[in-house]
């Protein structure tokens, strides 16, 4: 079994999905969630249930969290029972959720005032595939002795961990990843409908632009579920929430975001003619919601 014990907050699409690597990997596991029900296939797998925050941290010598909003991150944490309340000096916090920079570096503070423990910001990228492959990539925020340390265990979830600056400087990094994606999005959305409008078969985009410059993942994952309108149902647009905090990130540091403001505009539009719930292409249901030629 390895040294170190972990423990895991936030099993969602996912959180599990890299739980399960974590115990495939042989680590010792301690998780909780707000419906135990969820957690069974942790626990199935070999994880710890337990009733609290608190006791994760109790458990754990570095506690994984990966929730929905920087709201989630600070009740987690900082709540009654909540990790502030089992977290020590030798203790590692490494958030994986995406949420905003300078509430990151504001919590990191207060939890090391608070108990010592330490933090590190180390948002994802590489969707829901790459947390069932174990071949995420991590960018990280936080002091070089607790990136070396948290180093060690995270292979078992990822391909590659980049030490980008100290803490904030992970969740800096993730929000330039979805600037990027979003606009990706909301440009394969315009030229798909330009293509379908014109006759060209907008469903063999993705395959004659492959290996050409115009390429990327973002077109021959996203850009073939949205030209087949294979939208996620049932969630929010995620992506919106990443882009108003980029947006409210150019704003303090004085940096221009004509382009991704003009995104987050798309996306409000989309969701306000209720396509909510379509994820992160939903912008393709701006100009279709069927299945384009």
């Amino acid at each position: 079994m390895a040294a170190e014990k972990l423990g895991y907050i936030g099993l969602g699409t996912m959180g599990m999905p890299m739980a399960l690597n974590f115990l495939k990997a042989g680590y010792d596991l301690t998780v909780w969630g707000r419906t135990p029900s969820k957690l069974q296939p942790a626990v199935d797998a070999g994880a710890t249930l337990v009733t609290s925050p608190k006791e994760v941290a109790d458990a754990a010598d570095i506690v994984f969290t990966c929730v929905y909003d920087t709201d989630a991150v600070e009740e987690v944490v900082f709540a009654e029972n909540g990790i502030v309340a089992g977290g020590t000096a030798d203790k590692i916090l490494v958030d994986m959720s995406t949420i905003h920079p300078l509430k990151t570096r504001e919590f990191a503070g207060r939890l090391a005032n608070a108990c010592g423990m330490k933090w590190i910001d180390a948002p994802v990228s590489g969707g829901g595939k790459g947390a069932q492959e174990g071949t995420l990539v991590i960018m990280a925020g936080g002091d070089e002795p607790d990136i070396k340390r948290v180093e060690t265990v995270v292979p078992a979830v990822s391909r590659r961990l980049t030490h980008m600056g100290p803490v904030g400087a992970g969740q800096a990094t993730k929000l330039i990843n979805q600037i990027i994606i979003a606009a990706e999005v909301a440009v394969i959305a315009e030229g798909f409908n330009f293509a379908q409008n014109f006759g060209v078969s907008a469903s063999k985009l993705p395959d004659c632009l492959a290996g050409g410059w115009a390429d990327s993942s973002v077109l021959q994952d996203h850009g073939r579920r949205m030209a087949a309108a294979k939208y996620a149902v049932g969630g929010p647009i995620n992506m919106l929430k990443d882009i108003n905090i980029a947006t409210d990130m150019g704003k303090n540091t004085g940096s221009p975001m004509p382009i991704t403001s003009l995104v987050a505009e798309l996306y409000r539009l989309v969701a306000h003619q209720g396509h909510a719930d379509k994820g992160q292409i939903a912008l393709m249901a701006l100009y279709s919601d069927e299945p384009l030629d």
